[in-house]
C-alpha cells in the first residue's frame, strides 16, 4: 500500500509548482533594482528561478573587464552552475528591474531531479535549449553585423517569434547593456535604435519605460 501511494504521489507531481512555489528547500525572494542576486565567486550553493522582473547575467575577466552574458526573464532558471557541479559562482547576476525569484538549495534541486523523472525531463529540456541558443550567440556574433547583433537581441529579449502578434513588449534597457550584449560601442547601439524606431520596427520613448517590438523587425533580421 505504501509503494502504491509513493507511486501516486510521484505522478500527480508538477515541475511547473516545483518551480513556482515555496515548499522544503525553497523560499521566495524579492530584490530590488539593481540590487546584487549572487556574485561571481560567490559560493554556488543554489538555483534560482525567475517569477517576475528581469536579471542581468554578467562576468567578469581577471583583467576586471565586465561583460553581459543574457538578459533573462520568467521562468528562467538562474544560477545552474551549481547543479553543475561548480563550487563557486562563474557569473554575477543583479536585477535589472524589481524581481520574485524562487531560490532552491542545490541539495532539494538535486534530490528532486533523482526522485522525479518529470521534473528531470523538463530541466534538461531547458538546459539543452539554452545551450542551442548560446551556440546560435555565437554564429551570429561571428557571422552577422552589429546592427543585426543587435535586432536579434530586441528579438529575444521580447520572445518573439512572429507566430502570434503583431508586437511585443519588454522592459526597457539601458543602451549600455545592449552594447555590451551586441559587442559594439553604446554610441553605434544609440544609431541602430533610432534607425529602428525611425523604421517602424521598435517604438519606445524616454516617457513610456517598455520598447515595443513590431513583426517588421524579425523581417529585417531574416532577410
Amino acid at each position: 500500500m505504501k509503494c502504491k501511494a509513493m507511486a501516486k504521489q510521484r505522478r500527480n507531481f508538477n515541475p511547473k509548482t516545483f518551480f513556482s512555489k515555496v515548499g522544503r528547500g525553497r523560499e521566495m525572494r524579492s530584490f530590488r533594482k539593481g540590487q546584487m542576486i549572487f556574485a561571481q565567486g560567490d559560493v554556488a550553493d543554489a538555483v534560482f528561478v525567475i517569477q517576475t522582473g528581469v536579471v542581468r547575467l554578467s562576468a567578469r575577466s581577471q583583467g576586471g573587464k565586465e561583460a553581459t552574458l543574457d538578459i533573462l526573464g520568467d521562468e528562467v532558471f538562474v544560477g545552474k552552475d551549481s547543479i553543475a557541479g561548480q563550487p563557486m559562482r562563474t557569473a554575477s547576476a543583479s536585477a535589472l528591474t524589481d524581481c520574485s525569484l524562487l531560490r532552491i538549495e542545490k541539495k532539494s534541486m538535486m534530490l528532486a531531479l533523482t526522485q522525479e523523472v518529470t521534473l528531470s525531463n523538463t530541466f534538461c529540456a531547458y538546459v539543452l535549449s539554452r545551450n542551442i541558443r548560446y551556440q546560435q550567440d555565437l554564429v551570429d556574433q561571428r557571422c552577422n553585423t552589429s546592427e543585426k547583433r543587435l535586432a536579434r537581441i530586441l528579438l529575444l529579449l521580447s520572445h518573439f517569434d512572429g507566430q502570434s502578434s503583431v508586437q511585443t513588449v519588454f522592459a526597457r534597457i539601458n543602451h549600455e547593456i545592449l552594447a555590451e550584449m551586441v559587442g559594439t560601442t553604446r554610441s553605434r547601439v544609440c544609431h541602430f535604435m533610432k534607425k529602428f524606431k525611425d523604421a517602424g520596427f521598435i517604438d519606445y520613448n524616454l516617457r513610456s519605460r517598455p520598447i515595443r517590438v513590431r513583426r517588421s523587425l524579425l523581417a529585417f533580421y531574416t532577410r
